[in-house]
């Protein structure tokens, strides 16, 4: 199983932190965020690591791992990140955001998964969004799910309606690979139905997030399950995600 990691970001909301360095090098007891889950990779049996990387991109440099690199990550997004590893989809693999923590637990359970397309989603998000101040809840990958296929992913709708939240981690399948390549080719690049303007939430294809490409799947009749999870993970987007994931760490809950 291949894993490819999304580390291109510039990570502003954690400066001065990140100011020379991108967000998965902070350390958390001693080991950074981005060695903490190569460990989890490795003890679910993932070896076969690629990572993406862009804003400080020659601070990461750990040896056997393959590097792709986004050097327009200020004019760009995740998708586009993404999509600078595009040689490495040609079989199964597991995709994640590289500012975001989880327990071995959560990797077993998406590997058991036997779809095409599978999204980890955290059904009791709304706990950890209590006193969350610096990242409310409108700009949550929220999802809507019915008979566990999700059919809306977005950062604007209602909450109160949402199923849960994307946490910014999936499994794709070979066949699941070949369907995402060819409609990401297909939005960005086929004449006869390129995206010129908005592509779903996002204003261009060049600034969508995965959650767009996964909504014009969606749209386009794929299917697309939830592989749901309560907690054991933990996104660090401010300095207070930072605070909350060092409690998570010394209390052994990822």
């Amino acid at each position: 199983m291949k894993a490819i990691i999304i580390a291109a970001g510039p990570s502003t909301r954690l400066r001065p932190f990140t100011d020379y360095k991108p967000k998965c090098l902070l350390e958390i007891e001693g080991k950074t965020i981005l060695d903490r889950t190569l460990d989890i990779f490795y003890s679910c049996g993932i070896n076969d690591i690629v990572i993406i990387r862009g804003y400080q991109k020659e601070t990461i440099d750990l040896p056997n791992i393959r590097y792709y690199d986004n050097n327009d990550f200020y004019n760009n997004n995740i998708l586009e990140s993404l999509f600078y590893a595009e040689s490495e989809m040609d079989n199964e693999f597991i995709f994640t955001y590289s500012d975001i923590l989880f327990s071995k637990e959560v990797v077993q359970k998406l590997l058991d998964s036997p779809h095409d397309f599978s999204l980890v989603v955290d059904t009791a998000w709304r706990e950890r969004y209590e006193g969350r101040t610096k990242h409310p809840t409108d700009e949550a990958e929220l999802v809507l799910v019915e008979e566990g296929k999700l059919i809306h992913l977005s950062k604007f709708f209602n909450p109160d309606a949402a199923y849960g939240e994307f946490i910014g981690l999936g499994k794709i399948s070979k066949k699941g690979a070949e369907i995402l390549t060819r409609n990401y080719n297909r939005a960005k690049y086929n004449k006869a139905c390129k995206f010129a303007g908005r592509f779903h939430d996002a204003i261009t294809i060049e600034k969508a997030y995965l959650t767009d490409m996964f909504e014009e799947l969606i749209f386009r009749g794929y299917s697309i399950y939830s592989v749901d999870i309560e907690g054991r993970w933990v996104e660090l987007d401010t300095d207070q995600d930072y605070e909350y994931a060092k409690e998570l760490i010394k209390e052994g809950k990822i």
